[in-house]
């Protein structure tokens, strides 16, 4: 199994003005610092968490059919893109959607079968003959939920004073540790 990330977040989940104004810095002297450790703490604060803030893109690879219902990794689930097979001979095939049904509304995203369908009978190629592409995040930046966004401040808080630091600040893992998604 593999997850690869296809389109990355376009925007980090705190705007640098944000940042700025916690930070209580006026000018623009440390811009491109502040920018490093925006980008360097949101990409911490996802990792940690397992989760897309901003919409992102994915691909998650399997050798196999899966086990159903399947859990997608990397919430919140927007949409399934595609499932994709790769027979022997490499021909890939696009699963049309009909064949399976999509459930976004739980904390981590789904697919199953729909009613009275059953995976195609294929031969997969012997690795990576499975492939299913989702959209996952709260969309904007002003959806990211608060408290992530306060993790990250502080990230960026702690970095920006103690440059020397390769710590974490203990509040930053309180604020994410009740959402985080532990892989299985």
């Amino acid at each position: 199994m593999a997850l690869k990330l296809i389109t990355p977040p376009t925007t980090p989940p705190a705007w640098l003005s944000e940042v700025k104004a916690y930070l209580r810095i006026d000018g623009t002297d440390f811009d491109t610092l502040l920018t490093d450790l925006l980008n360097s703490a949101c990409r911490y604060c996802r990792e940690f968490q397992n989760r897309s803030y901003v919409t992102e893109t994915w691909e998650l690879i399997l050798d196999e059919l899966p086990d159903l219902p399947l859990n997608l990794p990397r919430p919140p689930l927007q949409t399934v893109d595609s499932i994709t097979f790769v027979d022997q001979s490499g021909v890939e095939t696009i699963w049309d959607p009909s064949n399976y049904i999509v459930d976004n509304a739980s904390e981590r995203g789904r697919i199953d079968l729909a009613y009275g369908k059953s995976w195609p009978s294929i031969t997969l190629q012997s690795m990576n003959g499975v492939r299913i592409r989702f959209t996952s995040g709260y969309g904007d930046i002003s959806a990211v939920p608060p408290l992530y966004q306060t993790a990250v401040k502080l990230f960026i808080a702690h970095r920006f004073e103690n440059p020397d630091s390769q710590d974490v600040p203990e509040a930053v893992h309180l604020l994410l540790w009740p959402d985080r998604v532990v892989p299985v």
